[in-house]
């Protein structure tokens, strides 16, 4: 599903030491990232939130959790040099706690709209400040919401950071990598940016944890950001400190 101009590998290297590459993290649209069981994909949910609030002083970051835990997010950041609970610009919302003990009228995920839509400043609709995280959207369908109730969901949650020029990251697992589910194929047609990470088809070993690729989705307008065919996969290893990436094929890793 690759769109766009496609950079030779050892660009793309050069270029994106600190993957995501800062383009990409600052882009105002919907970047949908996918991830199996053997190869989660936390790791780029906290690189994004980690990434925005050290270069964007002004960004408010929004992390909407399904099935993070706020003392991991906060003990993952404090590796990256960032004391969350002193952070004002950092917000916490669990989804599924807030749905079950607020009284609303109409849809419960209208509310979480609403919600994040409160904490988005306008102001920065021409500067894509703001970053809204969606940990586990697929999570949701398991817990009962049906794919209509997510597809309405990630509509209104595009359309409101559209509105603020906020940058959208939404994951969702993939339990079948062949045939992607409704709600998959939905996200795919509203992202601007995939980002799939992927098991080795060879099985995980000691030195390489998964494998990063990156195309465009339907939705996008933009420039092609290095993009990165399963080809030319980029993998990575990880670590205490996070991940650690590398070219295919090599050991020798790109801090």
């Amino acid at each position: 599903m690759d769109k766009g101009r496609l950079l030779p590998l050892s660009k793309v290297l050069c270029s994106m030491q600190h993957f995501p590459s800062p383009d990409l993290v600052h882009y105002p649209g919907l970047i949908l990232i996918t991830d199996e069981l053997s190869a989660p994909a936390d790791f780029l949910l906290h690189r994004f939130l980690h990434v925005r609030l050290k270069e964007v002083k002004q960004s408010n970051c929004i992390f909407v959790s399904v099935s993070e835990d706020l003392e991991r997010i906060r003990a993952v950041a404090s590796k990256a040099v960032l004391n969350l609970p002193q952070n004002g610009r950092f917000k916490f919302i669990d989804l599924v706690k807030t749905t079950e003990t607020t009284v609303h009228d109409g849809p419960r995920l209208r509310h979480i709209v609403d919600l994040i839509s409160s904490e988005l400043d306008p102001a920065y609709s021409e500067k894509g400040q703001d970053l809204v995280i969606l940990d586990d959207i697929s999570s949701l369908e398991w817990l009962g919401f049906s794919t209509l109730d997510l597809s309405r969901f990630a509509r209104a949650l595009k359309a409101a950071c559209l509105k603020t020029g906020a940058t959208l990251v939404v994951r969702h697992h993939i339990l079948n990598a062949s045939e992607p589910d409704p709600l998959c194929q939905l996200l795919l047609q509203l992202c601007s940016y995939h980002v799939e990470v992927r098991p080795l088809s060879s099985g995980r070993s000691g030195a390489v944890s998964g494998e990063v690729c990156l195309h465009q989705g339907a939705s996008g307008d933009g420039p092609a950001y290095h993009l990165i065919s399963r080809m030319a996969a980029l993998q990575y290893r990880l670590t205490d400190g996070g991940a650690v990436f590398f070219g295919k094929g090599t050991s020798e890793g790109v801090l």
